[in-house]
């Protein structure tokens, strides 16, 4: 189930990439949707389309992340 505030979408996935997927978040200690999360808005950054700063439930900006 989705979080508060956070747009559900069913992603259907290779699963070797699924597999790289889990071993990273491991490693980094995240969940692999967090994961998946943190990659795409590190994508973005790479391609200069800044993103707002993520919001937890309690709508006080998300520490996990920093600055991308």
């Amino acid at each position: 189930m989705a979080s508060p505030g956070k747009k559900a979408y069913p992603l259907r996935i290779d699963p070797a990439l699924w597999d790289e997927l889990q071993r990273l978040a491991a490693r980094d200690l995240r969940s692999v949707n967090a994961q998946i999360e943190f990659l795409l808005r590190e994508g973005l950054a790479r391609r200069g389309i800044r993103q707002p700063e993520a919001r937890n439930a309690n709508g006080d900006e998300d520490s996990e992340g920093g600055s991308a």
